[in-house]
C-alpha cells in the first residue's frame, strides 16, 4: 500500500503540471470509484466461486438490503464534506498553517478508534501517533513565502474548517472499519456497498465543480495513457486501503500513508529535483521510528473488542 500510495502521488503530480491539455480531477474521481466497483465485483466472484452465487449475494447483501446501502453511503457523505472542508480552510489560511493543523487528523484518528472500537493504545502507541504527526508536519513543511497578491481571508473560518476536516477524516476512517469489523459480510460486498453511494457522490461532484466545461469539452478531455495510470493506482490504492483497515486498523493506515508521503517526497528528488532539507530529514526520521514504535505493542486488531471491558473515560484515562 505504500509503495502504491508513493507511486500514485508522483504520478499524479506529473499528469497535474506536463504541458498538455489539462484533465477534469473530479471525473478522474468519479472514474476511479467506478472502476473500484468493477474490482470488488470481479474479486466477489472469485471469493463466491460462480455467477450464480455471485448474483445471490449481490440481490441479498447490495440489491436486496437498503438499509446496510445506506449505513455505508455515511462514510462516502463524510468524505465528501471533508474534500469540501479541505478547499475552504486552504481558501482562507495560508498553505503552512493548513499542512500543520491538517496533521491533527492523525491524533483524531487514534481518538476515534478508542471510544468507537473500544480498543486501547499504550501510552507508547499514543507518543508514537503524536511523533509520527510531527514528523508529518516536517516532511510536508514549507515555509510561507510572501506574495503580491492579497486575497481577503477569514482565518477563524479557515480553522473552523479544518476542525470539521480533521474530524470527517477521523470518523468516516473508524466508521468504516467498525462496519466491516463488526459482521461477517464479505469485505468486497462492504466496497460494492461503498463505492455505488461513492459513485452518486462524485457524479454530484463532478456537476457542481466542473458541470459546464466537462458538457462543453467532454467527461474524458484530457485524458492520456499516464492519466489512465493514476486512476488505476488510485483504485488499487483504494482496495488495497480497504484490506489494511480490515486486517489492521486506521492508524496503521495513517502510518502507511506517512512512510508514502517520505517515499513520494525522495521520488520527486530523483525525478523533479525537489531539494532535500534538514526539516525533511528530521521528520523523515520521526516516521521511521514512529512506525516502528506503534508495531511494537502486539494485539489482535483485526476484530472489534467486547464494549463491556472498559468505559470510554476508563481507556482515556490509561493515557
Amino acid at each position: 500500500m505504500t509503495l502504491v500510495a508513493a507511486t500514485y502521488t508522483v504520478a499524479l503530480r506529473y499528469t497535474r503540471t506536463v504541458d498538455t491539455e489539462l484533465y477534469f480531477s473530479t471525473t478522474a474521481v468519479c472514474i476511479t470509484e467506478v472502476i473500484k466497483l468493477f474490482l470488488s465485483v470481479g474479486i466477489l466472484a472469485k471469493e463466491t466461486g460462480s455467477l450464480t452465487r455471485l448474483i445471490t449475494s449481490l440481490k441479498e447483501n447490495v440489491f436486496g438490503s437498503p438499509t446496510e446501502l445506506l449505513k455505508l453511503s455515511v462514510p462516502s457523505l463524510v468524505y465528501a464534506l471533508q474534500n469540501n472542508m479541505a478547499f475552504v480552510a486552504l481558501s482562507n489560511l495560508d498553505a503552512a498553517v493548513y499542512q500543520v493543523t491538517y496533521q491533527l487528523k492523525i491524533p483524531c484518528t487514534a481518538l476515534c478508534t478508542v471510544l468507537m472500537l473500544n480498543r486501547t493504545l499504550s501510552k507508547l502507541q499514543w507518543f508514537s501517533v503524536f511523533m509520527l504527526c510531527g514528523g508529518v508536519t516536517l516532511v510536508q513543511w514549507k515555509p510561507a513565502q510572501a506574495t503580491k497578491v492579497q486575497v481577503e481571508q477569514n482565518p477563524w473560518l479557515g480553522f473552523g474548517a479544518i476542525a470539521v476536516a480533521v474530524l470527517c477524516s477521523g470518523f468516516a476512517g473508524v466508521y468504516f472499519e467498525k462496519v466491516v469489523k463488526s459482521s461477517d459480510t464479505s469485505l468486497w460486498v462492504r466496497n460494492i456497498q461503498m463505492y455505488l453511494s461513492g459513485i452518486v457522490v462524485t457524479l454530484f461532484g463532478v456537476y457542481m465543480s466542473d458541470g459546464a466545461q466537462v458538457h462543453e469539452k467532454g467527461f474524458f478531455y484530457g485524458y492520456t495513457y499516464y492519466v489512465w495510470f493514476v486512476i488505476f493506482l488510485a483504485s488499487v490504492g483504494g482496495l488495497y486501503t480497504s484490506v489494511v483497515v480490515k486486517y489492521t486498523d486506521n492508524i496503521m493506515k495513517g502510518f502507511s500513508a506517512a512512510a508514502a508521503i517520505v517515499l513520494s517526497t525522495v521520488a520527486s528528488y530523483i525525478l523533479f529535483g525537489l531539494q532535500i532539507t534538514l526539516t525533511f530529514s528530521v521528520g523523515a526520521f520521526l516516521v521511521c521510528v514512529s512506525i516502528y514504535l506503534y508495531g511494537l505493542p502486539r494485539q489482535d486488531t483485526t476484530k472489534i473488542q467486547p464494549s463491556e471491558t472498559k468505559s470510554s473515560k476508563e481507556r482515556l484515562a490509561t493515557v
